[in-house]
């Protein structure tokens, strides 16, 4: 068998890309972070791997690799990778989904028990030297919800349910009323989010980015939800209304806000996040593991190892839906 062609999108210095090394019997591989890279290897490349390419780059990739099957993107989240002409082609898509949802449900957990606990209080009478005892909240038999129940949400599911708490989840596509799921106690369809977010107190954003998601978390769903509600986002930044959520803290029409993920990366400087006391802030770095890059690699070298032998692919994308 002929070896097959993969073109990484990458800068040729990430340490990662050694554990491609085990494939190179079976692939020859062209790792660069421009197009001229790949000016010759383009034309009989079989799989386009996006580690960490731009958009642009990985479309202009895309389009001089005419006998590409597959495409494999590092990161679940595809705002880097997805664009028109992949869409439309029959090229396959997979994504890294799953690899990272462990220790994001860990985070949303801890961001959890932070309001809950209000760690921040203990810091601040700690740092003060202060002795301040104070009535904490139980979690148990709270209701966290859920926005975007796939693999992600359902890392969150499991372990608040292990917590003692009632999961509600909103879902593009409601299973059959008969059909139990092991983690929440009932399913809301999108529209039906408003209704949800009013009986929850903690909500948990999960979603994908795509058209049908900007802006999915508004001034109408922040007017909708209790006042000692916390919301917490591990999906995408602009998920959730930025100005909406600014509001809604600002003037404590929630308790809190525990955000991983925002509209711009890094934050701004002197943006409002910054100094708002009810907000918790993570670097987009919630499911930075110390091995989580080699996760994400072993993960491709996996799946590659599937394509080779004309296997199903695992994670393939509804590229029309971007997820």
């Amino acid at each position: 068998m002929k070896k097959t062609a993969i073109l990484v999108l990458s800068d040729p210095h990430e340490s990662q890309l050694s554990l491609l090394d085990e494939l190179s019997d079976k692939a020859t591989i062209t790792v660069g972070n421009s197009v001229d890279t790949f000016e010759e290897a383009a034309a009989g490349a079989d799989v386009i791997f996006n580690w960490s390419g731009s958009l642009s780059l990985i479309r202009d990739v895309f389009l001089k690799s005419p006998n590409v099957r597959w495409v494999h993107s590092r990161s679940a989240g595809l705002e880097r990778t997805l664009f028109p002409e992949l869409i439309a082609s029959d090229v396959i898509m997979t994504n890294g989904s799953g690899v990272f949802s462990p220790s994001l449900g860990e985070f949303a957990l801890a961001a959890i028990l932070y309001f809950a606990k209000d760690l921040r209080r203990m810091i601040r009478n700690q740092m003060a030297a202060k002795w301040e005892p104070f009535d904490v909240l139980p979690i148990s038999g709270q209701i966290a919800g859920i926005i975007g129940y796939g693999d992600i949400g359902r890392a969150v599911a499991s372990r608040v349910r292990a917590m003692g708490m009632h999961v509600f989840a909103v879902k593009r596509h409601v299973p059959a009323q008969n059909s139990a799921d092991p983690f929440a106690d009932h399913i809301y369809p999108t529209e039906r989010r408003k209704e949800m977010l009013s009986r929850c107190d903690y909500v948990v954003v999960a979603a994908p980015l795509n058209a049908e998601t900007v802006g999915l978390i508004g001034a109408a769903e922040f007017a909708a939800m209790k006042p000692t509600s916390v919301i917490i986002n591990v999906g995408r930044g602009p998920v959730i209304d930025e100005r909406a959520v600014i509001d809604a803290l600002s003037h404590h029409k929630i308790k809190g806000a525990a955000l991983d993920v925002f509209d711009e990366e890094p934050l701004p400087a002197g943006h409002p996040f910054y100094k708002l006391e009810n907000v918790l802030l993570s670097p987009h770095c919630a499911d930075h593991t110390p091995d989580w890059l080699d996760n994400a690699m072993r993960f491709f070298v996996a799946q590659f190892g599937r394509f080779r032998r004309g296997e199903p692919l695992l994670n393939v994308v509804d590229k029309k839906l971007g997820y």
